[in-house]
């Protein structure tokens, strides 16, 4: 099992709760949610049970029917599983709960018993069809799961030292030289191509074939596609999924969803954003209307743009309809000779470290009246009160048209101005240019 910070948020659960909330961990299919789950009870506790919602009998899930009486409940799981409950000193795993909701209803009643300890893995857990019928309990601790972000991705390699290195220079605006940040760049490219899925990650380190990594992709991606299915039978929701890189190819100022989706209502193509969002495959970002530190008090839902939650996986996606010995793209960005038409991968990695780092992700557009050009600010950040800026080159230019634009326009409202480039760290009067895999400093 590779090593995941969520790890350590569960211990903090444990601690903190008693066993008064439940642990509800929640995020997209393969990203290892079972595995750290599983590791976690078996370290921490005397015994556990695995309820294993995508394989359990029909007998198990109907212990959850009716949950008045606990000790028969108890009685029957230890039976069912020939596993002893130890009071205070066991966990009970609901794994894929969103599949028995009545599972999840039950939380509150056994969390209130105080006997055991209760952690949930899911995904889709807020689709409607997952959550209608049921009491959604107010007793769960949310923990949101993602694909291993870069330092994960570097302790599977092995590294545990140059992250925690590159924070300091970060910090301390300390240049690392041209050889070294090429050195960096490279890895990094290495986690842009891999992606932090488990399994992808594995086969890399197993096989040293981007092949045998890109075959472990494609698959993931066909389960997420079924899963779409389930949810929306018409196909609309994989549609608007594997347009993804399409759209941000175009590089326009929102997802088009009427591109993809011809004639579909406004308001039924923000439900299926919004399934897409719950899905944790896709990361969105909402247009703000009046940029300042209340960014989500200000956003437009009808304008956003739409990552993948890894971009390992976009790479895939990318070139899903032809072989991998057609794909150029593992070479070109390894070796740094990616054509710029291809630079909007930056933009879906920055979009995934962001997020991994605990922030929604916002954007802006400002448009010049006499030229009909567009000026836009790709993420935007906030500190206190006011906004921190990024825009994203998939090069070494550190022009800055779009950010002199907005700071014309906000100047009151920044807090600091960053390009994220591919260069190395420096400073321009009081513009920070910093190379891309220092963005999870941010």
């Amino acid at each position: 099992m590779f090593q995941r910070k969520v790890y350590g948020k569960m211990l903090e659960w444990k601690e903190q709760s008693g066993g008064k909330t439940a642990l509800l961990i929640e995020g997209a299919r393969r990203i290892g949610k079972s595995t750290v789950v599983e590791s976690f009870a078996q370290k921490e506790y005397q015994s556990y049970i695995l309820i294993d919602f995508s394989r359990a009998s029909q007998e198990t899930r109907q212990l959850f029917e009716d949950v008045s009486d606990l000790n028969y409940l108890f009685l029957q799981l230890q039976l069912q599983y020939k596993t002893d409950l130890y009071a205070r000193n066991s966990v009970i795993i609901f794994d894929e709960v969103q599949l028995c909701p009545k599972a999840r209803q039950a939380i509150k009643a056994l969390v209130e018993d105080g006997r055991y300890d209760f952690i949930e893995t899911g995904s889709l857990i807020s689709i409607k069809k997952n959550v209608q019928d049921i009491l959604i309990p107010s007793e769960e601790r949310k923990i949101n799961m993602y694909p291993l972000d870069y330092e994960e991705f570097l302790w599977a390699l092995g590294d545990d030292t140059t992250f925690s290195l590159l924070k300091k220079c970060f910090e301390m605006n300390q240049p690392l030289g041209d050889a070294l940040n090429r050195r960096q760049l490279r890895q990094f490219r290495l986690y842009m191509l891999v992606g932090g899925m488990p399994q992808a990650v594995a086969a890399y380190i197993e096989t040293n074939s981007f092949r045998k990594v890109d075959e472990v992709k494609r698959d993931i991606i066909s389960l997420y596609e079924n899963d779409f299915a389930k949810i929306d039978s018409t196909g609309r929701l994989a549609m608007l999924y594997d347009a993804i890189p399409a759209q941000l190819n175009k590089n326009a100022s929102r997802y088009q969803s009427s591109a993809v989706l011809n004639g579909e209502r406004p308001d039924k193509i923000l439900e299926l954003i919004a399934q897409l969002k719950d899905s944790r495959t896709a990361l969105v970002s909402y247009y703000a209307n009046d940029p300042n530190a209340g960014l989500s008090n200000t956003k437009d839902l009808s304008k956003f743009k739409l990552f993948l939650s890894d971009t390992g996986l976009f790479v895939t996606l990318m070139f899903k309809d032809k072989d991998f010995v057609e794909n150029e793209i593992y070479e070109k960005l390894l070796s740094d000779k990616l054509s710029v038409n291809l630079g909007y991968l930056y933009e879906n990695i920055v979009a995934q470290c962001l997020t991994a780092s605990g922030n929604e992700l916002f954007y802006h557009t400002i448009m010049n009246e006499r030229s009909k050009h567009n000026y836009e600010i790709d993420f935007l950040l906030t500190v206190k009160n006011k906004v921190i800026p990024l825009e994203v080159k998939s090069s070494g230019y550190k022009t800055h048209k779009s950010l002199d634009v907005f700071t014309g326009k906000y100047s009151d409202r920044i807090a600091r101005r960053y390009i994220v480039y591919t260069k190395d760290l420096c400073k321009e009067q009081d513009i920070f240019c910093i190379p891309v895999y220092m963005v999870p400093f941010l």
